[in-house]
């Protein structure tokens, strides 16, 4: 198995119209970068619960037919929880899954810290649309105060 050392820098969402901060114009492949993050979800263990992401996750397949999620470190096992609760639902299907590590720097003692991630894309499954129609549909499971009333 191979690693490979990945770094990366943030990207700036300014640039909605081909241009980027400064007012340059970006070229064909900055614009199609920029285009494939939009459907980017970054998830971390503390933020956000994990149905927070799951229904975010959903969102984004349907906006832009795929969704990749990634993740740094102990976030890892949350992504891989996100793409198993869509797979299982027969919302979503894997088409790539990405290890790297990433050098990051440590804050306390300042010195460069190897971190795993993982990057994984999942696309709109054949039975998406009708799945979410159903969900939207149906009404809420009546709760046990209801059954006692009658």
């Amino acid at each position: 198995m191979t690693m490979e050392t990945v770094t990366t820098t943030p990207i700036s969402v300014a640039a909605q119209t081909g241009e980027d901060i400064n007012g340059v114009e970006m070229s064909k492949a900055q614009q199609v970068q920029q285009h494939q993050k939009k459907n980017r979800i970054q998830v971390s263990n503390t933020k956000k619960p994990l149905f927070f992401y799951v229904n975010l996750a959903k969102r984004y397949i349907q906006q832009h037919n795929e969704v990749e999620l990634s993740a740094l470190g102990m976030a890892i096992t949350t992504v891989v929880t996100i793409a198993e609760i869509l797979k299982n639902n027969g919302l979503a299907t894997e088409k790539k899954v990405l290890t790297s590590t990433v050098g990051m720097q440590d804050e306390n003692k300042g010195r460069l810290v190897q971190k795993a991630k993982i990057e994984i894309v999942l696309g709109k499954s054949e039975k998406f649309d009708s799945l979410m129609t159903a969900a939207s549909t149906t009404p809420p499971p009546e709760t046990n105060d209801e059954q006692d009333k009658e």
